[in-house]
């Protein structure tokens, strides 16, 4: 065999290699620690524009439809998860008043797929503005504490 057809059989195996991995799986210290519930959900829907944070901070209830549970325990596989200050970026998010909350997520769209570190009811961790346009919803609200991209 000749230098050229293994150098094509390289380049072919590690195109074939890379092409098998895994997506992102939004895996990291914090999303596995914090918390006591960890999922990897999709963002089914956000039900408004998320209001200006210039006036208050507040909490933005989103839908998820949960993919996998990783540990803890979820009320069915369409839950409501309550995100601080939506419009940042989770890496800036936290603040003063938010006590921990953070991840690698840039911007919520509504399709994408997140791993959650959450925390319920809501009302044990937040004790703010709340936009909850699913309040004739009964169930959890959980308080998302950290928020990474995922992919299937």
């Amino acid at each position: 065999m000749n230098k050229t057809a293994i150098a094509l059989l390289a380049v072919l195996f590690l195109l074939v290699v890379s092409c098998a991995r895994k997506g992102n799986d939004g895996i990291d210290t914090e999303v596995t620690t914090l918390g006591d519930t960890e999922v990897t959900a999709q963002l089914v829907e956000i039900p408004g524009p998320f209001p200006a944070n210039d006036l208050y901070n507040y909490a933005y209830v989103l839908k998820y439809h949960v993919l996998q549970t990783h540990r803890g325990k979820v009320q069915g596989d369409e839950i409501l998860v309550a995100q601080y200050n939506p419009l940042k970026p989770r890496s800036g998010a936290q603040d003063e008043l938010s006590g921990k909350v953070g991840g690698k997520l840039e911007t919520f769209r509504a399709g994408d797929i997140h791993r959650m570190a959450l925390a319920s009811p809501v009302d044990q961790f937040w004790m703010g503005g709340i936009v909850d346009k699913y309040f004739e919803t009964k169930g959890v609200r959980y308080w998302a504490i950290w928020t990474n991209p995922a992919s299937r």
